[in-house]
């Protein structure tokens, strides 16, 4: 016997779970009085068969018929019918994009079954659509995208939850001291180099340990580049290995324009693009498309042909960079350019996963804004600094041309509100960049 067992009970009901290993997968089994005294033989034989952990959990069904049959159905022998309790039920239907008849299936449930509550999961999810040609149930499915752990999530989950509730109101006219900034900031470090993928996350709590956290991170790129090959259409597969590897060499140049030619000397966009449509269906990267002249809505007047590529994980970016922990959490001089690059990514990253819609503003070759977005019929600019120096030009151009109401700095500056031009512009933190509602 190598696994371990534990009971417990959830909602009256008696459970007993059983681990082996670090779990790949789950089993569920529901088990009558009977069943319960042969599960530790169960679990030997799974054990034994299996090629990765396990967490296998029974629960005691005191009533079968009525438990495990969701819609109420007349007795097949004895008096006793099944079900009726649809309302209660929970169907989860996990890595549904390998299956495209129970993604069109949905559209049933919703039409023909709506007491009964279906959740899916998939990864790829955008690929497998493309590239089986699905019928998607539009109008019938409520779609959820999750992204890597936001900078806000990684600091609850470091247990420092507090600090977000006092800062997720503080004022513009008090700084915020060093009780408050000094752990935000160290956090922030870690996040650059942590980024917010679960199991790496859950790796950096449980250890502690940069160096575990990044072996974490490089399973996962191999992982994702199995991907490549199991999912693209081979002809594909180099081209998507070009530009995956190309995103951290485009970031890192002063103009970090995606430009098709420096993935692979000779190839033209027509050639790649479905190779970077493939990237940004699977959610691994997100482009920010240039607007020009900045009018409502800026998706109406977005440059589809003009963009960066950021990745939407930094863990992941930066492991991809070479870049190691030692070099961010010592700030040394040589890492200051990328840095730029790094803490422009991550603002893009929370931005996104704040509902805002980003896109950047360039003015020929005399000008750029880092972000813009608009909220509530407003134009919002944002520049971002790596450092704590302030001071923009292009943004000041931007404000004094177009006169939007209110935009942001993010920098390694204190909060503080100022005038530029006609703007009022708030100096935000870029620890508190989660939280950029509460200011205009």
């Amino acid at each position: 016997m190598n696994w371990i067992k534990e009971e417990f009970n959830v909602d009256g009901k008696n459970c007993i779970a059983y681990m082996w290993g670090k779990p790949g997968y789950l089993l569920l089994q529901p088990v009558d009085e009977h069943d319960i005294e042969a599960l530790g033989e169960e679990m030997d034989i799974l054990s034994a068969k299996a090629d990765e952990g396990i967490l296998f959990v029974a629960y005691q069904a005191e009533n079968w018929n009525d438990e495990l049959s969701p819609w109420a159905m007349a007795a097949v022998f004895g008096k006793e019918g099944f079900g009726g309790s649809a309302g209660e039920t929970l169907l989860f239907l996990d890595e549904i994009q390998n299956c495209p008849r129970a993604i069109t299936a949905l559209k049933y449930f919703c039409e023909n079954k709506q007491e009964l509550h279906v959740i899916c999961a998939g990864s790829l999810l955008g690929v497998a659509i493309r590239r089986e040609h699905i019928s998607f149930p539009v109008g019938k499915v409520n779609r959820l995208q999750l992204y890597p752990m936001s900078f806000k999530e990684f600091v609850i989950a470091s247990g420092r939850k507090n600090l977000i509730e006092i800062l997720g109101n503080w004022p513009t006219d008090r700084a915020v001291p060093d009780l408050y900034a000094v752990p935000m900031k160290k956090m922030l470090k870690d996040y650059y180099i942590v980024g917010g993928m679960p199991e790496a996350v859950q790796t950096w709590l449980d250890t502690h340990d940069y160096d575990e956290v990044t072996e974490v991170q490089r399973e996962i790129l191999k992982d994702y580049g199995d991907d490549f090959t199991k999912y693209a259409p081979i002809k594909d597969v180099p081209k998507i290995r070009w530009i995956w590897d190309s995103i951290p060499v485009q970031l890192a140049k002063e103009n970090n324009k995606f430009v098709f030619s420096h993935v692979k000397a000779g190839k033209r966009s027509a050639e790649l693009e479905d190779s970077l449509q493939w990237l940004s269906d699977a959610g691994l990267i997100t482009q920010c498309f240039m607007v020009e002249k900045p009018e409502l809505p800026l998706a109406g007047f977005a440059d589809r042909t003009y963009f960066k590529v950021y990745m939407s994980d930094l863990g992941l970016l930066r492991v991809r960079s070479g870049l190691s922990a030692e070099t961010i959490l010592g700030e040394t001089g040589m890492y200051a350019r990328f840095k730029g690059a790094f803490s422009e990514n991550y603002v893009f990253n929370e931005l996104v996963s704040a509902n805002k819609e980003p896109y950047f503003w360039r003015s020929g070759n005399t000008a750029e804004v880092d972000f813009i977005y608009e909220d509530q019929a407003r134009l919002i600019p944002v520049e971002v600094k790596a450092a704590d120096n302030t001071q923009a030009k292009s943004y000041k151009q931007f404000c004094k041309k177009y006169q939007p109401e209110f935009g942001f700095k993010l920098s390694e500056k204190n909060i503080a509100i100022n005038m530029c031009e006609q703007t009022t512009t708030c100096s935000l933190p870029l620890y508190m960049n989660w939280n950029v509602d509460q200011y205009y």
